[in-house]
Order: structure tokens, then C-alpha cells, then sequence
């Protein structure tokens, strides 16, 4: 968050250099209110900018993803997000780390990641159970893998067959 206030600040310098450069050009012929109003729309443009390439951004600073849910938000303080809602945050399974045991090729194990705007990536482990429509989070310690492949203390939850994480994670090899 430091960096982005530090990059909008330079963007709003950049702009009034520009500006200043264009005053001086033209010999005074611009007004001197040009100077501080391209700095706000350098500050402007940049965090809108930023705003709006940080989902794509993420996705290609993580490669092995697939999103399954974004949350597409609007608020009046960015009038523009009524034209576009900006995603402040979303999930994603991440494919990279999918397993699946010989013995119980029904379940896969993958990691499901909860990606917030100014928040650090949190991971949560999850198994899926493609043909009952179910899961477990593997998030209590009490949770263990059997020989068999089987979960043993799992709190199943039963999940739409329809859920994207679920097709997602049970289309992974």
C-alpha cells in the first residue's frame, strides 16, 4: 500500500512536470491552475489504473491458478466503478498442488487460495470428493490421511455439483 501512494504521488509529479514544461512552452499562455490539476489526475488515473489491473495482476504474478469465485464491487467514492465494478478480491484453486491418491481416485486434496486487495494470500487446504459433492477443510489438526488414501476425522460438508472450485479441482489430473 506505501508503494502504490508513493507511485501515485510520482505520477501526480510526472503530470505537473509535464504541465510546467507545457506553460513554459507557451510562453505563460496556459494558466498556472493547469499545473496542480495535473497533478490530482496523475494521482487519479494512476489509482484507478491500479485499481483495475491488480485481478490481472495477480493472476499472472500466480502462475497455476483458476479463479473460482471474484467479488466485483461498486462504491460511491468511484463513480466509475457504476461503468465497471473493480474486484477487490477473489479465490482460486490453486492446480499446482492438486493430489490425488491411487487408492481413492474420487477425492482430490488442493489448495483453495483467498486472494483480498492489500491482504497476503492465505492458502486453505481441501479436499474435494467429486462423486458425492462434498468437502473437507483440512484446517483443523485432527485431520489425518489413512493408508488407504482415506480421510480419517474429516468434517464433510455437502457442496453444489454445479460448485466452480469443485469442477475446477476435480478436472485437475
Amino acid at each position: 500500500m506505501l508503494f502504490e501512494l508513493i507511485a501515485a504521488v510520482v505520477a501526480g509529479v510526472a503530470l505537473s512536470g509535464v504541465a510546467m514544461l507545457l506553460r513554459w512552452l507557451s510562453r505563460g499562455f496556459l494558466p498556472k491552475w493547469i499545473v496542480p490539476m495535473m497533478a490530482g489526475l496523475g494521482m487519479l488515473s494512476y489509482s484507478i489504473w491500479s485499481e483495475y489491473s491488480w485481478f490481472d495482476r495477480m493472476n499472472l504474478a500466480l502462475p497455476g491458478i483458476v479463479v473460482s469465485w471474484k467479488n466485483e464491487q461498486t462504491a460511491f467514492w468511484r463513480p466509475w466503478s457504476y461503468i465497471e465494478p473493480v474486484t477487490t478480491r477473489f479465490t482460486a484453486v490453486d492446480l499446482k498442488a492438486a493430489k490425488r491418491h491411487p487408492n481413492q481416485p474420487g477425492l482430490v486434496m488442493v489448495d483453495i487460495l483467498l486472494l483480498a486487495r492489500w491482504q497476503p494470500v492465505t492458502p486453505v487446504k481441501v479436499v474435494f470428493d467429486c462423486q458425492n459433492a462434498r468437502r473437507a477443510d483440512l484446517v483443523d489438526g485432527n485431520v489425518s490421511i489413512a493408508d488407504d488414501g482415506s480421510l480419517v476425522g474429516a468434517e464433510w460438508t455437502k457442496v453444489e455439483p454445479d460448485d466452480a472450485a469443485m469442477k475446477i479441482a476435480c478436472s485437475a489430473g
